[in-house]
């Protein structure tokens, strides 16, 4: 038979078989052998059908495939030309034109189709297996159709390993190809890419069954598949093959909107057009072995070491502190705790600061400092500290001598630690105490739903196959178990393992600073900065749940759960200015309410920015007042100390009367020298950047808003920080080794940090096709990429940034409160 390959021993049973099944076709038509290769050109109507027959012989183990093409010149869609092609085990059907449906109901019609039939299984029979296809062409038109039939066989049906391939395909042309995993590879991953952004398609990956969705209707109905515009990416695992081999689909969308394209311009406002050869796309697939079991091993074995010798460099600082001190103690000398922040003499601290760190002309230790050294009511020394119960602030008198003169103290020029802090060093400890209960039940009722739900997406995502849901860097992604992405989860255990680290830390100063306590006299309390962890360990808790949230986020970042990566992440930048500010303003900073409530205002805003923020200008013009109005607000509680206050007896006009003659006295009559002047500096400088962000995200309107507002608070934090290290040095206090290489290992790991963040791999705030084309290949052991390596560096830039916050001011602890100026 021409065109019927197939060996030279077996062609007369070929054509005795390919006779018999003509005749057996049935009284429907002139039934007709078919050649490969050859196009047949006819016309069908209601009275007149066609069946071509078309026989074919197989090598034992070899898969073979067909590919069936048709066309007709008409457009008529009440009379299509209808197509049945019928194998072994197997019916394959369509009719030309073939309509596709878009948004809207909008309908694509195509007059060329070309399919590939289901390849039958290898049989594993020595010598030939003889196969043979129908192809029947029919129409219900009562007049006739043109045609034309083509069917051919595929030469390149089996895709091999590292070797890349090209074709070409579009919506009424779909193409798929077989892959076979050699014998040494367990997982590969499935490379594809074009040059052109549009037309839009998708990738699927299938088992080896009959039939093949291969059509845009239909494609997501079996395997895994992910729409594509130049880049696409899928790890298969052998062991989800049971024959350890698959098919590729390749389906082009009949128009882009999946992708974010838009509809094309000639389709609005007009019904049906008749689509052929105008949304084809040059394509090339490359299967390449992933990575191999060793490499998740070396993987976590680096991640955790690297984290762990963090524990090992804090025991050897530990252990030459502790010789130091008992070096020092056995030759007599008094000399601060550079690690714990206390003292190592139980006698009253002699030593007087150095000239110039008075920060002022004024010395008031009399009216101040010496007046706390003579109360008897300082309270209990430390022991007391140890009460497991934790009282509210509310339920004490902590100033019951002082509470009419404290609102005086507090408006002097030139303030002193020992005027902000005469509250009971107990009940404030308790106080700061607060925030990290609070932190520790937030974290358990936030983690609980956030993790019941990633576990719900995953296995969705397992379920369905519909890799659009979550936004991975797909050139890398590591799966491990039920986890699509391992690698993105794994890089996280370094903030849980230095936020645990930061802890221990934390409680050793703890304890060292009761031991203290407890050996000294009522006297050495007012040496040195107050010794509060309450915040710190906050700090701690928030930076290891930070790594867990983080994890849950990667486990499939999208559109629905960004919060969960950021949400701590404006809670650690907020606990450390509060933080800053406690050091030298203990008994008048926020208590744990207010500042968790002010956290939870900032979040839901930052969620109503992703919703709104984008289109919508109104909410741009609300954010921006309200950026604008609290920043005017903390500023005027930050200058006066939390004494400004607006009150209005008389009247209601009273308000105005107060605002107007505050704003008269302290902005118009002291506008050449404000009253304090270095707070004024801060606040204006302050305000300056916030109104810049305000006028900044109201003019550009950006889209990751989330981003926009963790810039926000960094940007407040950097400030204060830069501020208060400049007025600690102008006030001719010193920086002690450890804070000093904190500070800059802090700044070379903040910038490292940045730079791998700003790589963006990935965006959920675009289409999934859209986001796989910042998908980048592994930079780290072939097994992490840009955002692993953000997610370790930035660890370590927050556990250094807590210690500078921790050791800032170890200098301090041999100064009296008097002589500690307050800024």
């Amino acid at each position: 038979m021409p065109g019927a390959p197939g060996g030279s021993g077996g062609g007369a049973l070929l054509c005795a078989l390919l006779w018999a099944a003509v005749a057996a076709a049935g009284p429907g038509g002139s039934p007709a052998p078919g050649a490969f290769g050859r196009l047949y050109r006819g016309a069908v109507n209601i009275s007149a059908e066609r069946v071509y027959a078309f026989a074919y012989s197989s090598q034992p183990g070899q898969v073979d495939a067909v590919r069936v093409y048709v066309n007709s010149s008409s457009e008529n869609l009440q009379y299509p030309v209808l197509f049945v092609v019928r194998q072994q085990k197997g019916v394959l059907s369509w009719q030309v034109p073939l309509i596709f449906r878009g948004l809207y109901q909008r309908t694509y019609n195509y007059q060329e189709v070309s399919r590939t039939l289901c390849p039958s299984e290898p049989t594993p029979e020595a010598g030939l297996s003889e196969q043979i296809i129908f192809v029947d062409v029919a129409s219900m038109a009562p007049f006739d159709i043109a045609y034309e039939l083509l069917v051919t066989r595929l030469d390149n049906f089996q895709l091999e390993t590292n070797k890349a391939f090209n074709f070409t395909a579009s919506p009424s042309q779909p193409q798929y190809f077989l892959y076979k995993f050699p014998q040494d590879v367990d997982s590969v991953i499935i490379k594809v890419v074009s040059d052109a952004v549009y037309p839009c398609s998708v990738v699927s990956v299938q088992d080896i069954v009959c039939p093949v969705y291969d059509l845009d209707h239909n494609v997501e109905f079996n395997g895994v598949y992910q729409s594509m515009t130049k880049q696409a990416a899928i790890t298969v695992q052998k062991k989800d093959f049971p024959g350890e081999q698959f098919f590729v689909v390749f389906v082009i969308k009949p128009e882009d909107y999946a992708c974010g394209g838009s509809v094309p311009s000639s389709l609005r406002g007009n019904g049906n057009r008749t689509w052929n050869l105008q949304r084809t796309k040059n394509l090339q697939v490359t299967i390449v072995p992933s990575i191999k079991k060793s490499v998740y091993v070396q993987a976590m074995f680096f991640s955790f070491l690297s984290f762990l010798s963090f524990y090992l460099g804090s025991v050897i600082v530990a252990f030459v502190h502790y010789i130091r001190v008992r070096r020092k103690a056995s030759a007599g000398r008094y000399s601060p705790d550079d690690g714990s922040g206390i003292m190592t003499s139980s006698h009253p601290i002699t030593a007087s600061t150095p000239e110039g760190s008075s920060y002022g002309a004024i010395d008031e230790s009399s009216s101040s400092g010496g007046r706390q050294l003579s109360s008897p009511e300082r309270g209990p020394q430390a022991g007391s500290d140890t009460d497991s119960s934790v009282e509210e602030e509310s339920d004490f008198d902590t100033m019951p001598e002082i509470e009419s003169d404290k609102n005086v103290i507090r408006t002097k020029v030139f303030l002193y630690l020992s005027d902000l802090s005469r509250k009971d060093r107990r009940i404030v400890s308790k106080k700061y105490k607060i925030y990290f209960w609070n932190i520790i039940t937030i974290a358990v009722f936030y983690a609980l739903p956030v993790i019941q739900l990633v576990i719900t997406y995953q296995t969705v995502v397992n379920v369905t196959g519909n890799q659009d849901i979550c936004y991975y860097n797909f050139l890398c992604a590591h799966p491990l178990g039920v986890l699509s992405a391992f690698n993105n989860i794994l890089s996280n255990v370094g903030h849980m393992l230095l936020g645990f680290l930061f802890l221990l830390i934390v409680l050793r100063r703890d304890i060292l600073h009761r031991r203290a306590m407890e050996m000294k006299d009522i006297y050495t309390l007012d040496y040195g900065i107050p010794k509060h962890f309450g915040l710190f360990y906050a700090m701690g808790i928030a930076l290891m749940m930070e790594g867990v949230l983080s994890a849950c986020y990667h486990v499939c970042p999208n559109y629905s759960n960004f919060q969960f990566d950021t949400s701590f992440m404006y809670m650690i930048a907020g606990l450390c200015m509060l933080k800053l500010y406690q050091t030298r303003h203990p008994d008048i900073n926020a208590s744990a309410y207010s500042a968790y409530a002010s956290f939870a205002v900032v979040i839901c805003l930052a969620v109503l920015g992703v919703v709104f923020g984008k289109n919508d200008m109104w909410f741009w013009v609300i954010f921006s007042m309200i950026h604008v109005l609290a920043s005017l607000a903390l500023s005027t509680q930050i200058y006066y100390m939390g004494r400004f206050k607006i009150d209005a007896p008389d009247s209601d006009l009273g308000i105005f009367r107060r605002a107007a003659m505050v704003l008269y006295t302290d902005c118009i009559q002291q506008c050449s020298r404000p009253m304090y002047m270095d707070r004024m500096v801060l606040l204006i400088v302050g305000n300056l950047v916030n109104w810049s962000f305000a006028i900044f995200g109201l003019v550009y309107r950006p889209r990751d808003f989330a981003s926009y507002i963790l810039g926000i608070f960094i940007c407040n934090l950097l400030l204060y920080l830069a501020f208060y290290i400049i007025m600690k040095l102008r006030s001719s206090e010193k920086l002690l080794p450890i804070p000093l290489f904190c500070i800059v290992a802090t700044a070379v790991m903040w910038a490292a940090a940045l730079y791998f963040f700003f790589q963006n791999l990935s965006s959920w705030e675009e289409t999934p096709a859209e986001s796989r084309e910042k998908n980048r290949p592994c930079i780290l052991l072939g097994f992490f990429d840009d955002h692993d390596v953000w997610h370790f560096l930035s660890a370590t830039a927050l556990f250094f940034s807590f210690l500078v916050l921790l050791t800032l001011d170890d200098d301090l602890d041999t100064v009296r409160r008097d002589k500690i100026p307050v800024f």
